[in-house]
């Protein structure tokens, strides 16, 4: 622990700099992030091909529940701020508030996912399946897989949290917050994009057909 301390006095402006290995870490992960940039481009654009091809069954304009995602997208956003936060404190060397940050970055996420767990139930009893249609498949596809990101990103940022309470904030720990605050901003921008196309854009599109 004394060893820990003595490193956290003298921590540069931008730790998770500091060292070339840390910068490699944020490089490398730069480039990560452009490859899922991708995928979820592919994903998007195959969605936007067919989410008119419902196949007798129900449609986005029939289904929207708005105010359920209104919320998520509240709860979401609002954890992207305090990840800012944590890597605010993070850069003034202050790993109490790195980790007090976080979890409520965590929690905030673990709303969002309970809110999308509650929308895909109540769409599949209201006979919207995985496979009911060209429009349910591609919507679960892009929508669950980027729930899959955010479950993810909150197991990663809980792990770190634990290992941050024995190894403390050094030059190695911290390319680590920083990089998973990436990544959450990531899927933060992500869902900014699927509340437009998917939800705001299927919504507005019924309306004109109406």
């Amino acid at each position: 622990m004394a060893a820990d301390h003595a490193v956290n006095t003298v921590l540069p402006d931008e730790p998770e700099k500091a060292t070339l290995e840390g910068k490699n870490k944020v490089l490398g992960f730069w480039l990560f992030l452009g490859g899922e940039t991708v995928l979820f481009g592919t994903l998007f654009a195959t969605f936007i091909a067919l989410r008119d091809q419902v196949n007798g069954g129900p449609s986005a304009q029939e289904l929207f529940d708005m105010k359920i995602v209104a919320w998520a997208t509240f709860l979401l956003l609002t954890s992207s701020l305090t990840s800012v936060f944590a890597t605010m404190a993070l850069h003034k060397h202050n790993l109490k508030a790195v980790q007090g940050w976080l979890v409520i970055t965590v929690l905030l996420g673990l709303g969002f996912l309970g809110l999308e767990i509650y929308e895909f139930y109540h769409y599949v009893h209201e006979e919207l399946g995985m496979t009911t249609s060209a429009f349910s498949s591609s919507f679960y596809t892009l929508v669950g897989f980027h729930g899959g990101h955010v479950a993810f990103g909150i197991c990663w940022i809980t792990g770190l949290i634990i290992q941050s309470m024995k190894k403390g904030l050094t030059v190695v720990t911290a390319p680590k917050f920083y990089v998973a605050g990436l990544y959450w901003h990531f899927i933060d921008v992500v869902w900014v994009f699927i509340f437009t196309v998917v939800y705001l854009m299927g919504m507005i599109g019924g309306k004109a057909v109406a």
